[in-house]
């Protein structure tokens, strides 16, 4: 794949080893990105390396109305005075997940991956979930949402439990709001304690088909819309006022 819009080759071509590696090139513009997202790739690679695009199999995936809070975390809950914002510090939360942290030196999350992701915030497709204590932010997630789905791209804690309030956060108000599925990519030990389960990639592509509609992506010069110019908590409350 090379420089313009050149489409993705089919997802049945991706390798198995390394998984779900389908293409190699291209560029982060806003409107590969949302095709990619659109058809269940995303982008991920190491400095130095060309742009890699992935869709493994299986995919790793949350449906939020099955997280699973284990007792600590709902003891936890019911002590914290946490806030939970949304949309609010998504360059604060972007930079912390790409900060190096104990035995992460280097990350993923360059600036050219910032700077794409900080331009579909501002056109309304890419939402942070904050965790703040005091004002002060201790931990978050952000990524992409099309539609009934959520992509997750990342998330950090700078306090115990923080990270997994964040996706609780999430989970709680997709579940009331329409939210049908939050992919996670690539399965850890952490994301399956929370509930996380791994599905074919070809019923992940189908969640997507029934999950995104022509009006949840924007066309023209500005790909923008009137259904995500709003934050994330706000449209989603508009959706469960609805149902």
């Amino acid at each position: 794949m090379t420089g313009g819009m050149e489409p993705f080759p089919p997802t049945s071509a991706a390798l198995e080893d390394p998984n779900g590696l389908l293409a190699v090139g291209g560029d982060l513009s806003a409107s590969r990105l949302l095709e990619a997202y659109k058809r269940g790739i995303f982008p991920w690679y190491e400095p130095g390396e060309p742009i890699l695009w992935w869709t493994p199999q299986p995919r790793a995936v949350l449906r939020p109305a099955q997280f699973h809070e284990s007792k600590s975390l709902r003891k936890f809950m019911k002590t914290t005075d946490w806030r939970v914002d949304y949309d609010q510090r998504f360059e604060q939360v972007i930079e912390a997940c790409a900060a190096p942290s104990p035995g992460r030196e280097a990350t993923w999350i360059s600036d050219d991956m910032k700077a794409a992701y900080l331009e579909l915030h501002r056109l309304g497709y890419a939402h942070s979930v904050e965790i703040l204590d005091h004002d002060c932010l201790v931990g978050g997630l952000y990524g992409v949402k099309l539609g009934k789905i959520f992509f997750g791209e990342s998330m950090f804690s700078h306090a115990p439990n923080a990270s997994k309030v964040a996706l609780r956060a999430l989970c709680e108000l997709g579940s009331l709001g329409g939210l049908s599925l939050i992919d996670c990519q690539m399965p850890n030990e952490h994301l399956a304690s929370l509930g996380m389960t791994l599905i074919p990639r070809e019923n992940f592509e189908m969640e997507l088909k029934n999950g995104i509609t022509v009006s949840d992506i924007g066309s023209g010069p500005t790909l923008t819309s009137a259904y995500v110019s709003s934050p994330l908590d706000v449209q989603l409350k508009v959706v469960r006022e609805q149902m």
